[in-house]
C-alpha cells in the first residue's frame, strides 16, 4: 500500500469503514440466501452428481457459509453414504478451504482492524492489542475458531475470531483444511451410521 493510499484511508472514519464491512458481509449473506432460495445451489450440486470428487469439492465450498451450510451438510452426508467417508472428507475439506480463504482475506485484513478502530476507549484498545500477543489467548482463539470451522456454525464467526490473532496464510490454509476435514468426517460417519 502506498503512502498516498494510507493517507486517504486515514481520512475515512473507522465507523464508516466498519459500516462498509458490515454491508459487505450482509451483501454476501443476501447472495447466499438467494442461491439457496432460488434453487441455484441445488442445481449446482445436482449438476456434479455423477462425478464424486467434483460433487464433494463443491459441497465443501458451500459448507463454509451460514446460509449454505445446511444443504451442503445434506449433500456431504449423501455423498459419504455412497463413497468413502475419508475421501469425501479429504475432497470436501479442500473445497471448504477455498470458501474459507475468500472469507479469511476479508476478515483478517479489514474487519477485525476496523472493529478495533471503532472501539473508543484507548485503554480497551491497548488491552485488546496486548491480549493478541498473549500465547494462551492465541491458542484459545485457535481452538475456538477451529471448533467453529468444524461445526455447522458459520465460518465467518470462526474466521473473525482468528482474525484478531493475525495468522499468516501459510498457517491458515492447513488449519482450515484440518478442522473442515474433521467436521466433514463427522458428518460422513453420522450419515453412514443411518444406513
Amino acid at each position: 500500500m502506498s503512502v498516498h493510499d494510507k493517507t486517504n484511508r486515514r481520512k475515512i472514519s473507522p465507523a464508516l469503514l466498519l459500516l462498509r464491512d458490515i454491508f459487505l458481509i450482509a451483501g454476501s449473506v443476501a447472495i447466499a440466501v438467494t442461491f439457496v432460495q432460488s434453487g441455484f445451489l441445488s442445481a449446482i450440486l445436482d449438476s456434479s452428481r455423477n462425478f464424486f470428487p467434483l460433487e464433494a469439492f463443491i459441497a465443501g465450498v458451500f459448507f463454509t457459509s451460514i446460509f449454505t451450510t445446511a444443504p451442503a451438510i445434506v449433500a456431504l452426508g449423501h455423498i459419504a453414504q455412497g463413497h468413502s467417508v475419508i475421501l469425501t472428507a479429504l475432497v470436501g475439506a479442500a473445497g471448504a478451504v477455498i470458501g474459507d480463504l475468500i472469507i479469511f482475506r476479508f476478515m483478517r485484513d479489514e474487519f477485525s482492524e476496523h472493529l478495533l478502530e471503532v472501539i473508543e476507549s484507548k485503554k480497551l484498545k491497548v488491552r485488546l492489542r496486548a491480549l493478541r500477543r498473549v500465547r494462551l489467548f492465541r491458542w484459545f482463539s485457535f481452538l475456538t475458531a477451529g471448533l467453529i470451522l468444524a461445526s455447522p456454525l458459520p465460518d465467518e464467526l470462526g474466521i473473525s475470531i482468528l482474525g484478531f490473532t493475525k495468522p499468516r496464510l501459510s498457517f491458515f490454509i492447513p488449519f482450515s483444511y484440518l478442522f473442515n476435514f474433521l467436521g466433514i468426517l463427522v458428518i460422513g460417519l453420522f450419515a453412514q451410521s443411518l444406513l
